[in-house]
């Protein structure tokens, strides 16, 4: 039985813990909350970071929101819900550091109901996450996906490694031949599960995000960068900014339904920069970062 009231509890408690954990690691900011609600049904809690020690803009939203019809970004791979009124809801999270050595960061978990009159709803999970370093260790991205196949144990079938192929193939910048980053988790349309256990691999996702990222923070916080790697850092960034503004389906799915646009629009960095024909020198960190790192790779796996 679909328990929406349990998801949407759980939701709320994820955006409570995780805002928690990042300020303390931030150490030198708090997240400020604005709620707000949509005309059309439902709303939200958006909290912002900014200026921290550690995070130069940080969001972790909450939303929950219902509408009369799919929106097209919904309903172009999978048809049948065309025409559909639907239930959203869903935690998501953009951090961007200010040190250079410190990856950027993506989180999104969620629900969705579709609903017909006189048929049974529809309904699934969706959701992950994913690291985009500007500096590569081997080291971080070995941590990071160790903690998401962790994640993945103890439900049917090998979830890692279905869902790190997919988080390889949908975080890609296909008019630019390249990932975003290196990868993590991305699944949608989880409901083969059944309700409890996709719940539950939803929860187990949600839940291993800071212990994936936060360790990684604070290996990297203190490294010391100069005005050559924060260009870099603002160049790279360009990328996650063409990512979310042509490909990403959940920035599509709230623009195209209504939603609040400055809580969509937060997982854009506060600063980025744009360089023609930029070329990284031969052998040059910015250099390893396209050779060693920009590729799909078995993390798991790596050995120093």
């Amino acid at each position: 039985m679909v328990n929406i009231d349990a998801v949407k509890t759980y939701l709320q408690q994820l955006q409570d813990s995780i805002c928690a954990d990042l300020a303390g690691l931030d150490g030198g900011a708090e997240f400020k909350e604005e709620s707000w609600v949509r005309e059309e049904g439902g709303g939200g809690r958006s909290r912002v970071l900014t200026d921290g020690a550690v995070f130069e803009k940080g969001g972790v939203n909450f939303s929950h929101v219902t509408g009369a019809s799919m929106p097209g970004s919904a309903t172009a791979h999978r048809p049948e819900l065309a025409g559909r009124s639907f239930e959203a809801m869903g935690v998501s999270l953009v951090i961007h550091p200010l040190n250079p050595r410190v990856p950027t960061t993506h989180m999104n978990v969620r629900f969705f109901v579709a609903k017909k009159e006189g048929e049974e709803p529809i309904w699934w999970f969706g959701g992950g996450y994913d690291l985009t370093p500007y500096y590569g260790y081997e080291e971080d991205c070995q941590q990071w996906h160790q903690v998401a196949k962790d994640a993945c144990e103890g439900f049917a079938g090998d979830l890692y490694s279905k869902y790190k192929k997919w988080c390889d193939e949908y975080f890609y910048l296909k008019h630019r031949d390249e990932p975003r980053g290196v990868g993590g988790l991305f699944f949608d349309d989880l409901n083969e599960l059944g309700f409890e256990e996709s719940f539950r691999f939803l929860r187990a996702v949600g839940d291993s995000f800071v212990p994936a990222y936060g360790p990684i923070v604070e290996r990297r916080r203190e490294e010391s960068y100069g005005e050559r790697e924060r260009e870099f850092q603002l160049y790279r960034r360009g990328r996650y900014v063409e990512f979310n503004l042509v490909f990403d389906r959940g920035t599509l799915f709230g623009l195209q339904s209504g939603g609040r646009t400055e809580s969509i629009l937060m997982s854009l960095p506060p600063l980025v920069r744009w360089v023609y024909g930029y070329e990284p020198e031969e052998g040059s960190e910015e250099a390893r970062l396209y050779t060693d790192f920009l590729i799909h790779r078995d993390w798991v796996n790596w050995s120093a």
